[in-house]
């Protein structure tokens, strides 16, 4: 029981960051954007949701190791990252190109 209270919390603080990025910071929504910021070397972190489709997946963890941009699973499907990101539509990628006053980079770091 406490391992999954420690997950929760866990999610509840990238949500809380999540949410100061979307403040403070700039992220872009969607596969195509996310590809395109990756190439260009804009994206400094990227976030996949759970139920994101396998091909689509492998494609933008394979385009992150090359650029060797940080990926970070999100714990919850892309109507719960929508969420996360104040939206009221899915989200199934996204990537973050300014934190702003966030320090989400650092909690994937570790």
């Amino acid at each position: 029981n406490m391992v999954s209270k420690k997950q929760k919390k866990q999610g509840d603080n990238i949500n809380q960051k999540l949410m100061l990025v979307f403040k403070s910071g700039k992220a872009c929504l969607g596969v195509r954007q996310t590809r395109k910021y990756i190439r260009s070397a804009k994206a400094k972190m990227v976030i996949l949701s759970k139920n994101c489709p396998a091909l689509r997946k492998s494609e933008i963890e394979y385009y992150c190791m090359l650029s060797k941009t940080h990926l970070h699973h999100y714990d919850g499907s892309n109507t719960d990252l929508g969420t996360a990101c104040g939206k009221l539509f899915r989200v199934g990628c996204l990537a973050i190109t300014d934190p702003g006053d966030s320090d989400i980079l650092r909690i994937v770091e570790n």
